[in-house]
């Protein structure tokens, strides 16, 4: 096998809690669930030990090789595993900036591909990669619908595969994470503690319906004074009455849970403003075939 494509899901984080800080990293306490939003890896074996990435789509053509997190996913993992190295090409269609996960879905997209190409099976070892390249890295490894805490890399997956339909907005422009933390460190905390808890307790008792209610990010505050289009779009999502919504991530994207995929259509159609807008479902790990829309995608595939 000289060729090998993966798909690379988005993420939704229902709840995110900043529960405290080691060193210079925030630890969170975080309910996530993957969204049915990809970019698509294409990896080819190499005759040397070198990785080559090339990025197609949502801008990412302007990425600094160095501040590429698949490049630094596709090195480590040929450093770790001694392996030859990899003709990368990535198919964006996850907003970038947006708290969807897209830099992590694309580095864990790459350990997958790499691993497959390379035929390794040791999934302690590629998280342990995938843990030091982001915070939610090692998660998207998997995906599904998880719990994280700590930095990111305590990461508890649930065998539920409950049915949820969202609408996302993304506003055009992104929100920086480092300067969303670091207003967060300077703005009065308004949020109540244990979210995150209190949402799976209800998710248990009563469902998803009633653990929607709780659905909240504590970096809300610090990335709608950032960026307004954040609180925009949370507003119009709540207008259209969901079960919940919020803000995924540091932002910008947001995201609202209805009972029904119908509904999020009339919620789509009714939505005439400017931001752009995906109907999305949760993703679970067994769910591997949807079809590609990318303008970017392989004829053929």
């Amino acid at each position: 096998m000289d060729t090998v494509k993966v798909l690379s899901y988005a993420k939704l984080n229902l709840t995110l809690d900043i529960t405290g800080k080691e060193g210079n990293y925030h630890t969170l306490d975080s309910l996530v669930v993957t969204a049915g939003l990809y970019d698509k890896i294409v990896a080819k074996k190499r005759k040397d030990h070198l990785i080559d990435v090339t990025m197609h789509g949502m801008g990412s053509d302007k990425l600094f090789p160095e501040e590429n997190h698949a490049v630094r996913a596709g090195e480590r993992f040929v450093e770790e595993f001694g392996t030859q190295g990899a003709n990368i090409t990535v198919y964006k269609n996850i907003p970038m900036g947006a708290g969807l996960g897209g830099s992590s879905a694309d580095a864990a997209g790459v350990l997958n591909a790499l691993a497959r190409l390379y035929q390794i099976s040791d999934f302690a070892r590629l998280k342990a990669i995938a843990d030091g390249l982001g915070s939610d890295t090692g998660y998207m490894l998997r995906g599904g619908l998880a719990r994280m805490r700590g930095r990111g890399d305590e990461v508890e997956f649930f065998s539920d595969s409950p049915d949820m339909h969202f609408l996302l907005l993304c506003p055009k422009s992104g929100v920086s994470t480092a300067e969303c933390y670091q207003t967060f460190d300077e703005l009065p905390r308004t949020d109540k503690a244990g979210r995150t808890e209190r949402c799976l307790e209800a998710y248990r008792g009563m469902g998803v319906g009633e653990a929607a209610r709780l659905f909240g990010n504590d970096l809300f505050e610090s990335a709608k004074s950032l960026n307004p289009d954040v609180g925009e779009a949370v507003m119009i999502l709540k207008s259209f009455s969901p079960l919940g919504a919020s803000m995924t991530g540091s932002g910008s994207a947001a995201f609202a849970l209805f009972e029904m995929r119908e509904l999020c259509e009339w919620a789509k159609s009714r939505y005439k403003g400017k931001f752009r807008s995906y109907i999305v479902d949760a993703v679970y790990p067994a769910e591997k075939k949807r079809k590609y829309s990318n303008p970017y995608s392989i004829e053929g595939d």
